[in-house]
This record gives C-alpha cells, structure tokens and sequence, in this order.
C-alpha cells in the first residue's frame, strides 16, 4: 500500500524518513522538520496503515507495515541507502528494517523505541486502544489525551494534535484519526521477540524517556554492550513522546548525530538534478483511505 506522506524540505535534498508511533501519524514531526531539519534534510513521514490518512484495511502486522513504508518511500523516489527516524512502534519497524534490508539504511534514529513491550503491558495497551474513546469537544478530547496514564505533554502540542487528528463520525462524537483494531494488532506485535542488537546496521543514535521507561533498563544494557561506540544513547526529561516533551534535548541530539557525516545520509531523488527551493511543507495523498 503506498501510504499518505508529510514532507518538508527541498526534494533535492539527502532524505530522511520519520515513523510514527500506535495512535499517531505522520504529521506529528512537523516541529521538528520545520525547525530544526527540512533545511538540511528532505524529511518524509508517512501515516502508517491503519492511521491518519492512509488506507486501514488489514493486515496490520510488522512485515506488512514494513511493506508498505518501502513501497511508499521507492514511489518517491528515495536513493538508498537513507536515514530513517522511528519513534516508539516507528523505532521497532526501523530495527526490523535494519535487520531484513540492511543496504537501506544509512542512520537509525530510534526515539524511546517499541523494542519490545512486555505482554501484560501489551495487553493492557491493546485492551484500552480496543475501547471506544469518543469526545463531544476537541477540548475534552485535549484534556482525556493530557489526563492519560502517559506523562502529560505540552497542551499547545495536543492541541494541535486534536486539530490534524480528531475527526468527526457520523454519530455526532469525535475520535482520533486511527482505526482500534490495528492499534490492538500492533500492540500485540510488539510482545514478539526483536531483531537482536546486533541487527542495527548503521551507526544508530538511541534517545530515551527517563521518566517514562519504554525502554526497559536491560534492553538498554543489551543494546549498550554488544554495540559499543556503534550506538549514541542519550536520555532525556519528560514522556515518551520525546520530541513534544523534551523538544530542545531531543533535537540538538537528533541534528548533531544526523549531520556529524553527512556523506551517509546522502540520498537524492534520482532523476535530472533541479535547482533548490527553499524549505517547504507538503502532504501528499497515496492509496486508498485517503482524504
């Protein structure tokens, strides 16, 4: 399936690929594309399947997912290899991409990383993504999102997430902009064993809630030990949703790994060279799903 893509900065640029997290979409980088990356960087972030703008029909399992991101990123014409970003589910498909197409990766960015969730946390995750959550405001809706178990974000930012993101059914009620029974799917997915450590085939940059702890201290140790000075990991204040919570921290530490050698990030839209533009931000619609 070729996914709805956010994108931001010159198409002649070295591209960088940004996946989201369960629940979420592409739209969510858009802060840290416009502000810290497009005008280096070409950054594309789709909405995965399942979520925002892109088709839901099943299966919704990680191959699948991974599937789909290689068929949308080669529509768009990305030379590989290129860097890619995850956060939370999006770090886990960046891990497996890592493992089964290793000549496509040139940098990893891992984001509080879904490497693997426990299965009653899993479980507990999949049961409430299967409820229905449903608003008569996007205020209530800002507030329940704030009020959730997770540490609460910015407000600015959960507003102008209910602004992309929440959408009205024919009920009357609003709910987000993803479809339960693929966030229930993933959430299971998640409880299966990884791709090892030493999977991670290109210099890697780790960066983890302190205060959330996603990242279990033993998965930390692991990927520490067997991959040395291959893997930067820094930790940060705040939730997990690391570039909302600790913005500045999260992408001083991004920027810095992603242009420490720009010769293997490099990656041009293939065809005749064009002149630069200056940055821009498009949302492209592809596949079915799409509005």
């Amino acid at each position: 399936m070729r996914l709805h893509v956010y994108e931001w900065g010159d198409a002649e640029a070295p591209a960088l690929v940004c996946l989201h997290g369960v629940s979420a979409h592409g739209r969510r980088f858009r802060r840290l594309a416009e502000e810290r990356l497009a005008s280096r960087f070409r950054v594309l972030a789709p909405d995965l399947r399942g979520h925002g703008r892109s088709g839901y029909e099943p299966p919704w399992n990680i191959a699948t997912h991974l599937a789909d991101v290689l068929e949308t990123v080669d529509a768009a014409g990305v030379e590989q290899p290129t860097a890619w970003l995850g956060h939370s589910f999006g770090g886990r498909l960046v891990l497996e991409l890592c493992a089964a197409a290793p000549e496509r990766v040139a940098r990893a960015v891992l984001l509080d990383p879904a490497i693997q969730i426990l299965p009653h946390v899993g479980f507990d995750f999949a049961e409430d993504a299967a409820r229905d959550h449903s608003f008569a405001t996007a205020e209530e809706a800002v507030d329940a999102r704030l009020a959730s178990g997770f540490p609460p974000s910015p407000r600015e930012f959960v507003e102008e997430e209910a602004r992309e993101h929440l959408v009205a059914s024919p009920d009357g009620r609003l709910r987000w902009r993803f479809s339960r029974a693929a966030a229930a799917t993933i959430y299971g997915e998640l409880c299966t064993e990884p791709p090892p450590p030493t999977a991670l085939c290109a210099p890697g940059l780790l960066v983890h809630a302190s205060h959330f702890g996603l990242v279990r201290e033993e998965q930390l140790a692991e990927y520490v030990a067997r991959l040395g000075d291959r893997l930067e990991v820094v930790a940060v204040p705040g939730g997990h949703i690391v570039y909302w919570d600790a913005f500045q921290e999260t992408a001083d530490a991004v920027e810095k790994f992603l242009l420490s050698d720009r010769a293997v990030t490099k990656s041009a839209r293939r065809g005749r060279s064009r002149r630069a533009r200056p940055p821009v931000s498009r949302s492209r619609s592809r596949g079915r799903g799409s509005d």
